[in-house]
């Protein structure tokens, strides 16, 4: 039995795997021990994760269909899809509509729909919608000289039935009003106005409280809400492009105008209303999703930032600085010994530390990095901006395909232009996700100076806001064979030529593959020979089919095998026969779990790599990533301690696959401790 025929079609995994994944998100908010604005907190998460599943991932199956290329098996798990889709959907309607918003009532936070205004909240909601709202809003009546309005991917909409005859003669019948995007989906209401002290109305909610004000002399029949999903992949072609930047660029200003995929409405809408919409958008029944609230959920996620209720919200914590990077000169530390920092228990602050003050450091001559996600206001591209104005050699290689990053990223590359930078765009074709940083530093020896180069590799963005949400791990080390190998990616990236031999490194799209199959495939043969084996990693994803049928191979010989994968696993564990010896969970907490782990027995020797390559054909195969190894052996076993062994012991955060691909959290034994990793490295890290 191969990993095809046990994991299933792949296109199925994915889909499914991705829905799977938020389903065990929303058991988050689901969770009565959450506290209450985080619950809201993980709702909008879901939501947001769902746009993205259908912008990118039933836009492909969308397109596939439509140029007559869909696979047969996806054809069979489109209704699977769709259906397991709309249960999530009608599960997160339940949840805030039954629990969460009747318990936030309780403690003062109340959502005021147009439907039960007072007469002060009419007053205000009017106030408001004639100053800042109505003079922003164009109604678009539909009919022959008013042709049905371009609507942007994911903007808030209404439709408006009418009655009567306007100023012109002309009988009324359907109107678009398209919601102003520069202003907030949510405003606070002050408590003497709301009568609670947490009140807050929809923007929603005001739009259609005073929708008639838009047609005079007209009778509003009725309004509801709308929201169009369009395709946002963009697509470059390989062969045909000779400026990428400039071909984004083209491609991004048609982005919000992509291919419908997914229509939301408001619940209660005529039939006669969306078949009008499915019509004009081109969508099946089945694109429709009528749902009890606010057509955008993600929307909610700043109730949380408006109300001030500390106790219905995670404890604020403070990440550590290790005291190892408390000294004041970090570069002498870092020559000291490799250094490990693991975010967000540890403080992201040295990462920034390291690049602000090399472009400061009157000896640092050279600074070299890449960037992924870095978000729109960066401390870290300005110090990479300081760094060239100061006349440094900086090389920056920016990677301009980052989904939905794209033109922060084009911004970024501009400004280091426009600094002195080299910006370079990485290998078309191959997305640069590595995550590298390198200083070179003029230092004076014994033999006079020289050159020393100091890196900083990490599994995660060098993204500083994020570093407090995902859960990740760093590595500043001045070891001459990793800096060497890394001056040598950074040329293959560049420039041209062909590929030198790393020293310590393995990199996608050349020998990380061969390095993950080559170290499973030792495993099963110290097994087979009756020496102990013992394969562990974690991943975001697994899908990759020859390094699936090398696990199911190394547990056929008798490897214990866990794998700690947070997302889709295409793999299936504990089939009789298969893989008996293999184990699969998924940890879903207050942090994105997002480091990559490869941990391999080895003999004794216990080889631990960090990277930022998951096991998916995409990481290896047409991306540039890298994977480093854990050479202090007190790191390697902290590594191995922190993102392998504490997780195993979770019976709280934790979700196991049974053979199926069926997932099941895992419960504390009655009476027995309850293990929650995240909880317990935040108690462990954080306080330094």
């Amino acid at each position: 039995m191969n990993a095809t025929a046990a994991s299933g079609p792949r296109l199925l995994n994915r889909e499914l795997g991705i829905l799977a994944f938020n389903e065990r998100v929303l058991a988050q908010a689901e969770d009565p021990d959450m506290p209450l604005l985080e619950r809201l907190r993980f709702l909008t998460i879901v939501s947001n994760n769902l746009d993205e599943f259908f912008e990118i991932r039933i836009a492909e199956l969308k397109q596939l269909r439509l140029r007559g290329r869909e696979p047969a098996e996806s054809r069979a798990a489109r209704d699977e899809i769709v259906a397991r889709a709309r249960r999530l959907v009608e599960r997160q309607y339940a949840l805030l509509n039954n629990t969460i918003l009747p318990a936030l009532a309780t403690h003062g936070v109340v959502i005021h729909l147009s439907g039960t205004w007072t007469e002060a909240q009419r007053a205000w909601a009017e106030r408001y919608f004639d100053s800042e709202v109505e003079p922003l809003l164009t109604p678009i009546a539909l009919d022959p000289s008013h042709p049905f309005p371009r609507i942007l991917n994911k903007s808030l909409n209404f439709i408006v039935e009418l009655h009567g005859q306007d100023a012109f003669g002309r009988k009324a019948g359907v109107a678009v009003v398209q919601a102003p995007r520069a202003l907030p989906r949510v405003l606070k209401v002050p408590p003497e106005v709301s009568g609670a002290p947490h009140g807050v109305m929809l923007l929603s909610s005001i739009v259609q409280g005073f929708v008639d004000r838009l047609f005079p002399g007209m009778t509003v029949r009725s309004v509801h809400q709308f929201r169009l999903t369009r395709d946002s992949d963009l697509f470059v072609d390989d062969e045909e492009v000779t400026d990428l930047r400039e071909a984004l660029q083209g491609e991004l200003s048609q982005r919000h105008y992509g291919d419908e995929v997914r229509l939301e409405v408001s619940a209660g809408i005529p039939d006669s209303l969306v078949g009008l919409l499915l019509r004009e958008f081109e969508l099946d029944e089945h694109d429709c999703y009528r749902v009890a609230g606010p057509v955008n959920l993600v929307r909610l996620q700043q109730i949380i930032g408006l109300v001030d209720l500390p106790e219905l919200k995670f404890a604020p914590f403070e990440p550590a600085v290790p005291a190892v990077l408390r000294e004041k000169d970090l570069f002498a530390a870092i020559r000291k010994r490799d250094i490990l920092v693991h975010h967000p228990y540890e403080s992201f602050s040295p990462v920034m530390e390291f690049l602000v003050s090399a472009a400061r450091d009157p000896k640092v001559v050279a600074i070299k990095q890449t960037v992924y996600r870095t978000g729109a206001d960066s401390a870290l591209m300005q110090a990479l901006i300081d760094a060239a104005q100061a006349g440094k050699e900086v090389t920056v290689v920016v990677e301009l395909m980052a989904r939905f990053d794209e033109e922060t990223n084009i911004n970024w590359a501009d400004k280091l232009e426009r600094a002195g930078a080299h910006v370079v765009y990485g290998v078309v074709g191959h997305k640069t996700h590595a995550k590298m940083a390198m200083v070179l530093r003029r230092e004076s020896g014994r033999d006079g100076t020289k050159l020393r180069r100091y890196a900083h590799l990490g599994t995660g963005n060098y993204h500083p806001r994020t570093a407090r949400l995902y859960e990740d791990f760093g590595l500043f080390t001045a070891n001459e064979d990793i800096c060497s190998d890394v001056h040598e990616v950074f040329r293959r990236l560049t420039g041209l030529g062909q590929r030198g031999t790393l020293r310590q490194l393995a990199q996608a799209p050349f020998t990380l593959h061969e390095m993950v199959l080559a170290s499973i495939r030792r495993e099963a043969a110290n097994a087979r020979a009756g020496r102990k084996a013992r394969i562990a990693a974690k991943v975001n994803a697994l899908l990759e089919p020859t390094v699936i049928d090398a696990l199911y191979e190394a547990s056929n010989a008798g490897v214990r095998i866990d794998l700690i994968v947070r997302g889709v696993c295409a793999l299936r564990p504990g089939v009789p026969g298969l893989s008996e010896n293999i184990r699969v969970r998924s940890i879903v907490g207050r942090f994105l779990e997002h480091s990559r782990v490869y941990y391999f027995w080895n003999g004794g020797k216990k080889d631990v790599w960090l990277s930022s390559a998951d096991w998916m054909d995409r990481n290896l195969f047409r991306r540039v990533e890298v994977a480093f190894p854990m050479r202090d052996r007190k790191l390697r076993d902290r590594v191995i301690e922190e993102a392998i062994e504490v997780h195993l012991r979770d019976n709280v955060n934790a979700w196991l696959m049974d053979a199926d691909g069926r997932y099941a959290q895992r419960k504390p034994r009655k009476g027995g401790k309850r293990h929650q990793a995240q909880m317990e490295l935040l108690a462990r890290l954080a306080a330094g």
